[in-house]
């Protein structure tokens, strides 16, 4: 859901260069959802293999990681793991609202009604685990580290971006900030260009948020920051205290020292310090191993061409460029050995 405090915050855009080199957490279970909800075809449905099954995630994988690759960013992809029961009322929530949608997409396909088709469409994806376990496959083939999180990807991105392992998270969450990532870059694994609704496209560029401004401009503290993320609704408690904006979250955190007066204040009807606890005892796994390689072009066509039948010459399109891209770039993955 993330963090709702768009407008106290200020995006800096950046040019590729400035990214060149930088080694970036990429919370993937989010990208995943993003190549499959936008990779569809005129109608909505995914794209999809012979046997059924969805390969749009692996299209945007295949499209993007290339691009990347060639600016000379060092990915590293972060999957969730397993979510703190809190999470239970929000994963429900979503649910629902996933099965609402399949119902208004049946009615949509009886009225032959496209737009609604594509519309309702996107509002049923989910992210399956065989859909996670073949993007982890995929990224591996292309020689970049993948890091299973025990829990939430955006905790475990932002651990790593902590102890500067990593530059920073690329998310389009704010959550990152809560955990303490020093950088959020915005619009890393996103189109590279957008339709605009009037007819056109414009290009589209990596944005970024550092922490240290965020805490300097609010006058905050990186605790108040979680209070006022609590305030305004976290996945632990959607919607936070009703009638309380960000605006508003803002003051109480800078007029109260102590947290107990701010929630008795706002009479929050949710226990405030046990999301705040979920958010500081969130399990991370701090033995991992950051090791880039050579992309493997043999086992990148395996994958999409004999198991998904993408098409051939496409796929050998990507992996020339892999090639040239190699023997231009010598030494570029020594970093990580």
């Amino acid at each position: 859901m993330g963090l709702k405090i768009t407008d106290l915050v200020h995006r800096k855009e950046l040019k590729w260069e400035d990214l060149k080199n930088k080694k970036i957490a990429v919370d993937s279970s989010q990208m995943l959802y993003q190549f499959a909800t936008t990779i569809r075809q005129s109608d909505g449905t995914p794209l999809m293999d012979n046997k059924g099954r969805i390969t749009s995630h692996l299209m945007g994988l295949m499209n993007r990681i290339p691009n990347l690759m060639e600016k000379q960013i060092k990915l590293v992809f972060v999957f969730d793991g397993k979510p703190p029961i809190l999470k239970l009322t929000e994963t429900e929530d979503r649910e629902h609202k996933k099965r609402l949608a399949e119902e208004k997409l049946q009615q949509a396909k009886q009225e032959e009604d496209i737009e609604g088709m594509y519309k309702y469409s996107r509002q049923t994806v989910r992210i399956t685990k065989e859909m996670s376990e073949d993007a982890k496959e995929l990224i591996k083939a292309f020689g970049l580290p993948v890091i299973q999180a025990p829990s939430e990807a955006e905790a475990q991105a932002s651990f790593m971006a902590e102890k500067g392992d990593v530059y920073g998270v690329s998310s389009s969450d704010y959550d990152c900030l809560v955990y303490g990532t020093p950088r959020l870059i915005y619009n890393l694994t996103s189109a590279t260009k957008k339709k605009l609704k009037g007819g056109g496209y414009v290009n589209v560029y990596p944005e970024m948020i550092e922490l240290s401004e965020v805490l300097n401009d609010l006058g905050i503290s990186q605790d108040q920051l979680l209070v006022l993320a609590i305030l305004t609704g976290t996945d632990y408690n959607k919607g936070g205290v009703k009638g309380i904006g960000p605006k508003t979250a803002l003051k109480l955190v800078k007029q109260h020292k102590n947290f107990d007066e701010i929630f008795k204040e706002v009479k929050a009807e949710f226990n405030w310090k046990e999301i705040y606890a979920v958010f500081k005892s969130m399990p991370i796994m701090k033995n991992y191993q950051i090791k880039w390689n050579e992309p493997d072009s043999e086992k990148i066509k395996k994958i999409l061409v004999d198991e998904h039948e993408f098409n051939e010459e496409r796929v050998d399109s990507v992996l020339e460029k892999l090639e040239k891209r190699e023997k231009g770039q010598k030494g570029l993955f020594d970093f990580g050995r």
